[in-house]
């Protein structure tokens, strides 16, 4: 064999085992790529099952547990129910205000924190009464649905029995998350109890719904007045003096009127 022809060979081998060489990576890195997409498949699917399982958890946080009462605070102040209506202060007061709330929204809790310290003390010093309206605009935003409309009752029927100033801070105190399960009627009697409330009649006041039909009208008839419309509707929280709307993004809003 001469050397050419042992040069060609030897050039021909390398070409095979570079041929070779490539096949086995190109085979490699396919069972690699394969590896990794299986290895991210089971990633993607552990998130979404972790994801579901930590929203459904997230979403009935309050099934089994008990309303902390935030508040005992019965009010050094007349509380009466007039309708569907809870009138808090003298009927003397100098000025009076209707607040539209409805227990699930988050905005009338950040208005309850930001404001609920002055608003008793001006009912306690006489000077303010208050007419709380509770409304279901958010009822469906509940899972499941029910607990503006519910929370609205039980708040009725703990006003006939003397406890609506600690009830109503108790909601807003412990409100559950829009969108997520809100408290059942046991749960909502059970906060009456824990608040002091002997009434017999209390449990069956709110399973019962007694005054459910009446706070949908007198929702629906809120929605439709023309003077409680902002911003192309009505909405909550809305605090109104007379046929008024006042602006309550001004921190010194309450002080205003009062002067």
């Amino acid at each position: 064999m001469g050397g050419a022809e042992r040069t060609a060979r030897k050039k021909r081998q390398q070409q095979t085992a570079a041929r070779k060489a490539v096949t086995s990576a190109r085979s490699g890195g396919g069972r690699t790529k394969l590896v990794v997409g299986i290895v991210v498949v089971l990633l993607l699917a552990g998130a979404v099952i972790g994801g579901v399982l930590y929203s459904n958890a997230q979403k009935n946080q309050t099934e089994g547990q008990s309303i902390t009462p935030t508040s005992t605070r019965a009010g050094d102040y007349p509380v009466r129910r007039d309708g569907v209506v809870v009138v808090a202060g003298k009927d003397d007061a100098k000025v009076t205000i209707d607040i539209y709330e409805d227990f699930l929204c988050p905005v009338c809790r950040a208005f309850e924190q930001a404001n609920a310290s002055a608003i008793e003390q001006k009912v306690s010093d006489g000077s303010l009464r208050v007419r709380y309206h509770m409304v279901t605009i958010l009822n469906n935003r509940s899972d499941p649905p029910g607990y503006s409309l519910d929370s609205a009752n039980a708040a009725l029927c703990v006003a006939d029995a003397g406890k609506f100033p600690a009830y109503h801070a108790s909601l807003y105190g412990n409100q559950p998350e829009e969108g997520a399960r809100g408290y059942d009627k046991t749960q909502l009697a059970k906060l009456g109890t824990d608040l002091g409330i002997t009434a017999p009649d209390l449990k069956s006041c709110i399973d019962s719904g007694r005054y459910n039909a009446d706070v949908q009208s007198a929702t629906n008839q809120a929605v439709q007045t023309p003077y409680l419309q902002q911003d192309g509707g009505f909405g909550t929280p809305t605090v109104a003096v007379g046929q008024r709307v006042v602006s309550i993004s001004d921190p010194n809003w309450l002080t205003k009127l009062l002067n």
